[in-house]
């Protein structure tokens, strides 16, 4: 049996989402524009594919948004300038942000399992994807040679 849909929770957290990946877009976008050193050439590349994403990740959003008759939100989600551009610095802001995007898809499950079997599959799409990106930004900050998972990072 199908339980009732709550689109006004649906359409709060499909909110929070467009504005987190519209933040996305903005925040490796700036990173980008911030690297330097011998490795500036793959790492931008990087950051720039991230914003890509980001930016279709907000349009998907944005798209569920009025498909259920919604007003997606203008608003952009948090933008924290650290002043702080090392590579490091660059992706712990990175990897903060994957964990929020990863956050705000297992609310938006949380909310829509047993309603919508599109939206589940949107959901769960979407955790898949912010996982490996978590996974990606954490193997990058572990230094050359290190093989060890840290314990604060496990993977689903």
């Amino acid at each position: 049996m199908t339980k009732k849909l709550d689109e006004a929770s649906v359409l709060q957290v499909l909110n929070r989402i467009l504005e987190l990946e519209l933040a996305g877009v903005v925040r490796y976008t700036h990173y980008s524009f911030m690297v330097y050193g011998y490795g500036r050439i793959p790492i931008v590349s990087w950051l720039r594919s991230q914003a890509n994403e980001s930016l279709l990740h907000a349009q998907e959003a944005g798209e569920l948004i009025t498909q259920l008759e919604g007003h997606p939100s203008l608003g952009i989600g948090p933008l924290l300038e650290t002043h702080t551009h090392d590579i490091s610095a660059i992706l712990e802001g990175s990897l903060k942000h994957e964990e929020e995007g990863l956050t705000a898809y297992r609310d938006l499950l949380s909310v829509v399992e047993g309603g919508s079997v599109m939206l589940e599959e949107y959901a769960r799409r979407m955790i898949s994807d912010e996982t490996r990106h978590v996974g990606e930004v954490t193997k990058m900050l572990r230094p050359p040679g290190d093989d060890r998972r840290p314990a604060s990072r496990k993977t689903e």
